[in-house]
């Protein structure tokens, strides 16, 4: 058997999630018998021709079945120090980026845009540079998302269906290049590439390279895999792969915040749910590496951080051996897990508690939670703390016990409702916000009627709302039938947003007159004499560019910089942004005298 075949069997048999993921593997999806000779693409060079030809003579040969075992045998995460020899078929200086220029494209939710960074730190360090014109790239890498979190939609045809329009507009592209230039390639990353795979390399042939979100280590080897003109891949999914040594790198010089992924994956495997299919089993990077990159975020002036991960408060670390002791995970009353109870590691208040320490001015926010894992020693820490934001996510998806069950998510009505009241008494003034799907399989008229008596309840004041799609690969779509009709879902959808809104602005209402602090991001988007910015629970504060006093100096009149801090008394409020007249320029620490 030749040994890619040994490679694939291998992968089938650890199914979606295997032990470990191969740093220097290539599931190359070449035309079937074809020799390498002919997915050869032209040199735009003489010279340039023997050298392809040796390298594709040494990828002829691959590794061998040991290189897999030795690779798949060692640990992933590695000390920023070590230096992982080469694959057996590239050479060093076959890695290098040779200075060629990387355009980057983010699709999709937080978690991506923290992909991005993720992915062009590891090439920053192979010797690429960075492009903001798509016309001088030499590489063009799509971080892609299988669902789209856009204009109250869920639907994954339109997600995807979006790249493949994009794709279409880079072949133009790449077909215009001259022979003068090497050749432009072209590479899909994230969570479309994982679950497409075979699809985006045969269809058109317009990618060069495909990588899923666990083998952003791999980009080096698979662009120089490319550079011979083949199709290079690693999709596989792994354990452990948390990237905890790779800083992420912040291309925004005015940016005031900055997300934090703090752990990768999910176990919860709600019915409906595509996440733990592409982006594999949940794992929790160490809290030293998260310490270390937040403090770096302090050290260049950001004012806030927020804490990434699919069920970020699942966070369980157990990389530090004497904290590993059997201690059962608390859950929120009256939630199940659909895993075995997890043991021992540092949890997410523990988390929570050394990153707030970080730096008393940044604000510290966390997205997405489960309902299931807030225990009272994370209310209580949110509580206590003024720099971590009264703000909370709390994804409901349906207001209808029944429903609730058949998406697998842990809990009934009552206790959700339970814990929204524990919640407001726990964090007086707390700011909820939540997602739903409108249309689930077997969703009936009462259960939607169950879901509009729940947002009239809690009172939401922000919301994500969408209409049901079914993914391949989930529970549902082998178990359950999508049965409600696309007009129902969609008619359900409107009635639920038109709910959503009159409870959020009488829920926001409530802040006018209240005077609040708001951390300043820059220029309103519809008005250049008004300035915008975030407060406490997240909603857009609108107000006028106007001179200010400063409170730490008294008498000086300044007017407000992104990164500020200023006090804002609202005067009007809808169901999604709030308006008022700023007051002064402030500390986070001296605000609490006023709000």
């Amino acid at each position: 058997m030749h040994p890619l075949q040994c490679v694939l069997q291998v992968q089938r048999s650890l199914g979606w999630g295997p032990l470990a993921s191969v740093s220097w593997l290539s599931l190359r999806m070449c035309r079937a018998h074809s020799s390498l000779s002919s997915t050869m693409c032209p040199s735009p060079e003489r010279q340039e021709d023997g050298a392809r030809k040796d390298f594709s003579s040494r990828l002829a040969a691959g590794p061998t079945f040991q290189h897999f075992l030795k690779s798949a045998s060692a640990p992933q995460e590695k000390l920023s120090s070590e230096v992982e020899d080469p694959p057996p078929y590239l050479m060093m200086d076959e890695l290098l980026g040779r200075q060629r220029k990387v355009y980057l494209e983010t699709y999709g939710c937080q978690m991506n845009v923290n992909d991005t960074e993720i992915a062009w730190s590891i090439l920053q360090k192979s010797g690429y540079l960075r492009t903001s014109n798509l016309q001088e790239a030499d590489v063009i890498l799509l971080v892609t998302c299988s669902i789209s979190l856009a204009s109250f939609d869920l639907s994954r045809e339109k997600a995807e269906q979006t790249i493949w329009n994009r794709l279409h507009q880079l072949k133009a592209l790449k077909t215009r290049r001259p022979r003068s230039r090497v050749p432009l390639r072209i590479g899909i990353l994230g969570c479309m590439a994982e679950r497409l795979k075979e699809e985006i390399l045969n269809r058109e042939k317009m990618v060069d390279i495909l990588a899923g979100p666990d083998a952003y280590r791999d980009l080096p080897r698979l662009l120089a895999v490319a550079e011979s003109g083949q199709q290079a891949a690693n999709v596989l999914l792994s354990l452990d792969e948390t990237y905890a040594d790779v800083m992420p790198v912040q291309t925004s010089a005015s940016a005031t915040s900055a997300f934090v992924s703090i752990m990768r994956g999910c176990d919860n495997m709600c019915s409906y749910c595509i996440v733990p299919f592409t982006r594999g089993r949940e794992r929790s990077r160490p809290i030293a590496s998260i310490l270390e990159e937040v403090k770096k975020l302090s050290e260049q002036g950001l004012k806030e951080v927020t804490l990434l991960g699919q069920n970020v408060n699942s966070f369980r670390d157990n990389s530090e051996v004497q904290f590993n002791s059997a201690v059962p995970t608390n859950l929120s009353r009256g939630f199940t897990t659909n895993y075995k109870t997890k043991q021992g590691g540092l949890r997410f208040a523990h988390l929570l508690d050394q990153v707030s320490r970080v730096d008393p001015e940044m604000r510290i926010r966390f997205t997405s939670p489960h309902p299931k894992d807030f225990p009272d020693e994370v209310l209580q820490l949110i509580h206590e703390r003024d720099n971590i934001c009264k703000q909370i996510h709390l994804p409901a998806q349906s207001g209808s016990s029944r429903v609730l069950e058949a998406m697998r998510r842990g809990y009934s009505r009552e206790a959700y409702v339970e814990l929204v009241h524990h919640i407001r008494e726990s964090i007086p003034g707390v700011s909820l916000s939540s997602d739903f799907i409108a249309g689930f399989c077997g969703e009936t008229e009462e259960d939607h009627v169950q879901t509009v008596s729940l947002l009239r309840e809690v009172q939401y004041n922000m919301g994500f709302l969408f209409a049901y799609s079914m993914r391949q690969k989930t529970r549902a779509y082998h178990r359950l039938k999508d049965d409600v009709p696309e007009e129902v879902k969609l008619r359900r959808l409107e009635e639920l947003i038109t709910i959503f809104r009159e409870e959020a602005t009488k829920a926001n209402q409530t802040s006018v007159g209240c005077t609040q602090l708001v951390l300043v991001e820059g220029l309103s988007k519809r008005s250049a004499t008004d300035l915008c910015g975030r407060n406490d629970g997240n909603l857009k504060v609108i107000f006028p560019d106007a001179e200010m006093e400063d409170v730490n100096n008294p008498g000086l009149r300044v007017r407000a910089q992104p990164g500020d801090y200023v006090l804002v008394k609202i005067t009007s409020a809808s169901s999604q942004t709030l308006r008022g007249h700023v007051l002064c320029r402030t500390t986070l620490r001296d605000s609490s005298a006023y709000c």
